[in-house]
């Protein structure tokens, strides 16, 4: 999930990253594949690791159902809801659920703001639905479906930039015209996207790599070598980061250079999970190891929160914004806890 909201019809500068991605939920959310898995190891420096009993939200917004992807906006914070088939809008003022909408079937693979509306891509329609802030209203279905139930669409460079195809292949949409403009073949395996630095970035989960797309020519320019399986990816700092599923780590890539600084030992690997930037730290997170913070100025993990809880991440508002699925609702945390 990394998404921004970077479209020239309405940017929102504030934003930051995307993309996400999900698993199991407990009792009273329909389980998935994968509930029962060996626990992560996480981080062991002394001091670093502390229990999710310690973090305080700031307000918890309920949803029923399984609250998973999160995009924030100039005035909310989004989540879609893949049982119930809607996206839930949460006020920042009033720290309300102020919005109820239908869109596709199975919203899944991400959320993403731009152009004055909410993009939801949807797995069991394989179509993509353009909510309009305004009205909180589905104002147009395309018929573009995600990779992978877990990846991630970005909007950028006047285009909403969507991976449509295990074998392949990202999609770009014109929001004017709410079509597909062209197909870039990208490698195989990539599922998340996120557009920062001049250009759009996927990870190839299958091939272990980061690779740069230009937006004026649409063409790949570079695929860099990061950890294993890597999946969802953010940007901030100079950098691109990548979650590593393989191994658990964090790669991070410098955007000018576009050279591999650094893997960090992260200690959460396996599948879900997902990654944001805000706050000037890197944030993850996985079940049973729902927050780690990462100071990109010394390249470590600095906090880390273990227990029930997380799903998906972002930041915005002054806050961290944690969807804990299995616990069915939302977080909005204290970023300097």
């Amino acid at each position: 999930m990394s998404v921004r909201t970077t479209c020239a019809c309405a940017a929102l500068s504030f934003l930051v990253a995307l993309t996400f991605a999900q698993d199991a939920p407990s009792s009273g959310a329909p389980k998935k594949k994968g509930f029962n898995r060996p626990p992560r190891p996480g981080v062991k420096t002394p001091g670093v690791q502390r229990p999710m009993s310690t973090l305080t939200p700031i307000a918890a917004f309920p949803v029923e159902g399984v609250p998973d992807w999160l995009t924030v906006t100039a005035d909310a914070v989004w989540v879609s809801n893949k049982p119930k088939g809607t996206v839930h809008r949460m006020d920042v003022k009033t720290n309300q659920v102020v919005a109820n909408v239908k869109v596709g079937d199975k919203p899944c693979s991400g959320l993403a703001a731009g152009c004055g509306s909410i993009w939801v891509p949807n797995c069991g329609d394989k179509t993509l639905s353009r909510v309009d802030m305004k009205t909180n209203q589905v104002v147009a279905t395309i018929p573009v479906g995600p990779a992978n139930s877990e990846g991630g669409i970005a909007t950028g460079a006047g285009s909403i930039w969507l991976p449509s195809d295990d074998k392949g292949r990202l999609s770009r949409i014109d929001p004017s015209t709410n079509k597909v403009i062209a197909e870039i073949e990208v490698p195989e395996g990539s599922f998340a996207c996120d557009f920062g630095e001049g250009a759009v970035w996927l990870t190839s989960t299958i091939r272990s790599v980061l690779t740069r797309v230009d937006p004026a020519t649409n063409k790949v320019t570079d695929t860099i070598p990061v950890g294993p399986q890597p999946r969802f990816l953010t940007i901030g700092a100079g950098s691109i980061w990548t979650l590593n599923q393989g191994d658990g780590t964090v790669s991070r890539v410098d955007a000018k250079t576009r050279k591999l600084l650094v893997s960090i030992e992260a200690g959460i690997p396996g599948t879900g999970g997902e990654l944001a930037f805000g706050n000037g730290f890197v944030w993850a997170t996985v079940f049973q190891i729902p927050l780690t913070k990462i100071d990109p100025k010394t390249n470590q993990v600095t906090a880390q929160w273990v227990g029930p809880g997380g799903d998906a991440v972002r930041v915005g508002h002054g806050a961290v914004w944690l969807s804990n699925l299995r616990e069915q609702n939302v977080w909005r945390v204290n970023p300097t806890e």
